[in-house]
């Protein structure tokens, strides 16, 4: 493992190398504020397969592995501040505190950890985020760059409903074809109503009979 203080400073080349390799782009750094210090890399999606590419051909960088594909659900948040607003109160103009309230639209969001092993370091974490958690759900698949993310990607589909366009196989990998629903999603509800179980048992099948009932 890295210090967290060489991580930070590799990231901030890495930012730069990325951006005067890929002209256009932005990458932005998260920081971790958690003990483990794993600061990571934001993407902007129309750019993440040539960056992918290049992180994983710079000769100074050789990310070759893909060790892990994760993904996260962000819901819709609302957000308060105080501002002052003018205000006439009894015949005479004032400047009061107002509470305004936003709503912040969720996203969903990839997580990828890169390592070099032809280098011996890392992890490297990449990220990438929709637009919403409703229809605007697609990313770029990095499954052409790095091969481990095939299956990953899938389980990723399947979980939280992210579509990796480019993906070579992407179908469902955990639940069946008929389910519907994204299980890993935060506001999912879990259906009362079992019998499409295909392999009802325990607590499955005694829901599934009381529903029945």
């Amino acid at each position: 493992m890295i210090p967290v203080c060489r991580v930070e400073t590799m990231l901030e080349k890495i930012k730069t190398d990325i951006e005067a390799a890929v002209p256009g782009c932005r990458v932005e750094i998260v920081p971790n504020g958690s003990p483990s210090g794993q600061h990571s890399l934001l993407l902007e999606h129309q750019y993440a397969v040539e960056i992918a590419t290049f992180l994983r051909d710079c000769a100074e960088l050789r990310l070759d592995y893909c060790s892990n594909v994760t993904g996260v659900d962000w819901l819709d948040k609302e957000t308060s501040e105080k501002v002052k607003v003018k205000s006439v109160v009894d015949g005479v103009e004032k400047e009061i505190d107002e509470l305004r309230k936003t709503q912040v639209p969720g996203y969903l969001e990839v997580v990828y950890h890169l390592y070099s092993m032809e280098m011996k370091y890392g992890p490297v974490v990449l990220r990438l985020r929709t637009a919403n958690r409703t229809d605007k759900v697609h990313l770029p698949s990095l499954t052409p760059v790095w091969r481990s993310a095939e299956f990953q990607e899938r389980e990723v589909f399947d979980l939280y409903g992210i579509i990796f366009d480019g993906h070579p196989d992407l179908r469902r990998i955990l639940m069946w074809d008929e389910f519907e629903d994204h299980p890993m999603r935060r506001d999912y509800v879990e259906p009362d109503d079992y019998e499409y179980e295909p392999t009802a048992h325990d607590d499955v099948l005694a829901k599934a009979k009381q529903h029945s009932a």
